[in-house]
């Protein structure tokens, strides 16, 4: 870029998409490597504001080549000072590792199991046919996957669903009963 450019050749070269895609060529990997430097998230969409922000105020600026890039890297600090603010408002970020996740859930048939006794349970099991009965042992009391239930009972995946939905069914039934029936 011209070293001798005056404040009159840079308003009259403003209006030329040449003259911007120019700027921009010769200083676009400067900011982006100023903004990475600067710890910017996002460098690249970054400097692509700061030059979205430097077009339309090309023809304002003065100082020649000297004020431009001095215009062009103050904007450029401007949108940095921003990005660390939003950073410093936003949660940190950590990655998920699977492997030190150490929380567990228990399903709400297995906290129901948990209230009653394992009198109760087996009372409330023998009263299944067997194939429910034997999904909700292996699902609940087993801990076993639908998947793994499946291969053990020799069914696929979807029929141990259904039996286990309706083993589940069948004892709210029960469990409706013995409430109606309860004195």
């Amino acid at each position: 870029m011209n070293d001798v450019l005056t404040d009159d050749d840079l308003r009259d070269k403003a209006r030329d998409p040449e003259f911007f895609s120019l700027v921009y060529r010769t200083y676009a990997s400067q900011v982006q490597g100023y903004l990475a430097a600067r710890g910017v998230e996002d460098p690249e969409a970054v400097m692509q504001e700061v030059f979205l922000a430097v077009l339309p105020r090309l023809a304002t600026v003065s100082g020649g080549i000297s004020g431009l890039r001095t215009f062009i890297f103050s904007v450029a600090h401007a949108r940095m000072v921003d990005d660390h603010r939003r950073q410093s408002r936003t949660p940190l970020k950590l990655p998920f590792e699977a492997d030190l996740d150490q929380r567990e859930e228990s399903s709400a048939e297995a906290q129901a199991l948990q209230r009653v006794s394992s009198g109760e349970v087996l009372d409330l099991l023998q009263a299944l046919p067997d194939e429910q009965r034997e999904v909700l042992t292996l699902r609940l009391i087993g801990g076993l996957t639908v998947d793994q239930a499946a291969v053990v009972m020799g069914k696929s995946a979807g029929a141990v669903k259904q039996l286990q939905r309706r083993a589940l069914s069948n004892l709210r039934e029960q469990s409706a009963v013995k409430e109606y029936v309860a004195p």
